[in-house]
């Protein structure tokens, strides 16, 4: 950080006489239980009656909210990009996802809660030295606490083991969220800790936290705000609102990136005061600061998918095949539902006997599927949690080329699915702009599905109350051909519907390893859609491209935005 960002004679500081601190994220990393009590929360969202109160993604602040949203109502787990980052709080992402909704927001963190308690117990300062800085910090004739959005029985616990147990006793106060009535962003939990040590909410109270919602919850208490960045973000939120004040009453006076920071402004401070001849503290900051301490390292960064090298190799596009579902469309709550209620049934269907051998299997990942529903007569749980593939890919996964099982399985999803279907949600919200731009710009499009023609004919009448029929120019089901994909069959009569060849200014866009296989056997422009957001380092691996399993994307985008853009400049080209 800057000089000028520490110049608190500039920033006009009042000397704090109290410190509150957030806990996670500020004094402490406790992530891994976090993040682990998330992705176990996050796929109750239907059976708590949630989904329905996740905020409407045009009513989102930013695209990195809209992006959230929208990744947890369709797969039920957080963004790949968040997880990758480990950067944002929980209380952040209900805040995010249910907005206003108070009561939305207060069943969320009592179903965390409930999960949180099979994984806390792992806790370790933020960084290095943060109770020598605290220590410093008191011994300033400065009063310090946490206000903290953590319920009191794991602030306790979490307390009396942090670094060998030695924080214990160093808080004047501590404040949780079921100490008051709401959680952050109400300030109850700061103005409770302010009412402990008997003085009021003013500037002589400084807050220091890590998120949005710490600033605005310090805002909404009339103390001074203090944006703790142990997380390294580079574009920071907090540099734009700090540039539009005015419109952003909750950005931050003060921003340090490491506790040494935040001892050297009070050592600034104090000179600042020093400097009118008025002591401020009980000690000199320089006297007492112990020697500094390196801030947090960076967290590593993910590696996005890279589209752009594969752009110039590609042929321009003539006709657009997409794939239905989690390409074009949400139907991921039928499917899952479906695939739970057959997999009990392959044994009776003699399909246990025909699951593939771990040494058949593409990847370990594969293998402890295989296993498990050999073992469990079920999906494994991590599967059903990611949500990321379709029920053809797990058919593949578990009876690589055996078609006959395939074809039993199938048709038993088949069965069960017709209990389950009816919901489908555009997979994106621009997706029938998308398709009527394709259109308009001359090129012909069309679906090739594995789904029955009785469910994707409902499916594609259902979708946005006016349904999408007319848009498409052909349409192939999984019940229209002999073999379904990941054979060819289905492109082939596609093509041959509209009056065409197979060639490479056919594009088949989908979202499985299935697709892409399909698509390189029929001799079409293979485009894989992440929807899911694999890294570039899951792509490659389910993606080799060795001897044995040698089919990979000719290219890959990461949503419909990148499609577009993709579609022009091949036609530009």
């Amino acid at each position: 950080m800057s000089d000028e960002t520490l110049s608190v004679k500039e920033l006009d500081l009042a000397a704090p006489k109290i410190i509150l601190f957030d806990w996670h994220g500020t004094l402490v990393d406790t992530l891994d239980a976090m993040y682990s009590a998330m992705e176990e929360m996050l796929p109750q969202l239907e059976e708590l009656d949630l989904v329905s109160h996740l905020i409407p993604e045009e009513h989102c602040k930013s695209e990195e909210d809209v992006k959230l949203v929208r990744y947890i109502r369709i797969f039920r787990r957080l963004h790949p990009k968040i997880l990758a980052e480990r950067r944002i709080s929980r209380t952040e992402i209900f805040n995010a996802i249910f907005a206003e909704n108070i009561e939305a927001r207060r069943s969320a963190h009592k179903a965390y809660n409930q999960c949180y308690r099979s994984h806390y117990g792992e806790v370790k300062p933020y960084q290095q030295g943060v109770f020598e800085y605290l220590s410093s910090i008191k011994r300033l004739g400065i009063k310090i606490g946490v206000a903290t959005n953590r319920s009191r029985e794991f602030l306790d616990h979490e307390l009396s083991i942090v670094d060998a147990g030695r924080w214990k006793d160093i808080f004047d106060t501590t404040v949780c969220a079921d100490d008051v009535e709401d959680y952050k962003p109400s300030p109850d939990v700061i103005h409770q800790a302010i009412e402990h040590l008997g003085k009021t909410a003013n500037e002589s109270v400084w807050y220091v936290g890590d998120s949005h919602t710490d600033m605005v919850t310090a805002l909404y208490a009339g103390v001074t705000r203090v944006f703790y960045n142990g997380a390294h973000w580079e574009e920071r939120w907090i540099d734009r609102i700090i540039a539009h004040k005015e419109r952003n009453p909750e950005a931050p006076q003060l921003v340090v990136d490491s506790f040494e920071q935040l001892i050297e402004a009070l050592n600034q401070l104090q000179l600042d005061y020093l400097s009118r001849g008025q002591p401020v503290f009980d000690n000199l900051v320089s006297k007492i600061r112990p020697a500094a301490y390196p801030p947090k390292d960076p967290p590593p960064k993910r590696i996005e998918a890279d589209w752009h090298p594969a752009v110039v190799k590609l042929t321009p596009p003539k006709i657009i095949l997409f794939d239905w579902h989690a390409t074009l469309v949400d139907t991921l709550d039928a499917m899952y539902h479906a695939v739970d209620d057959m997999i009990p049934e392959f044994e009776q269907l003699g399909l246990i006997d025909k699951l593939i051998t771990p040494g058949q299997s593409k990847s370990p990942e594969d293998a402890k599927l295989v296993n498990h529903v050999r073992h469990y007569r079920e999906l494994h749980p991590r599967v059903k949690i990611d949500r990321k593939i379709s029920r053809t890919d797990i058919f593949e996964v578990l009876f690589g080329d055996d078609q006959e099982a395939k074809q039993v399985a199938h048709r038993t999803f088949t069965h069960h699915y017709r209990n389950h279907f009816g919901t489908v949600l555009p997979f994106e919200p621009n997706v029938k702009s998308m398709l009527m731009g394709l259109r308009n710009i001359g090129l012909r499009i069309g679906i090739i599905t594995n789904r029955d023609r009785e469910f994707f004919s409902e499916e594609v009448q259902r979708v946005e109350e006016t349904g999408w029929a007319t848009l498409f120019d052909v349409d192939i089901c999984g019940d229209d051909t002999e073999k379904r994909k990941p054979f060819p069959d289905q492109v082939i009569k596609a093509c041959e519907h509209v009056g065409c060849a197979t060639t490479k200014d056919v594009w088949y866009v989908g979202d499985s390893t299935t697709d892409i296989i399909a698509a390189n056997a029929a001799g079409v422009t293979s485009v894989f859609f992440n929807g899911a957001q694999w890294d570039q380092t899951w792509l490659q691996k389910i993606f080799p491209g060795n001897e044995r399993y040698p089919d990979k994307p000719e290219v890959v985008v990461n949503d419909f935005s990148e499609f577009w853009a993709l579609v022009l400049t091949c036609m530009d080209q």
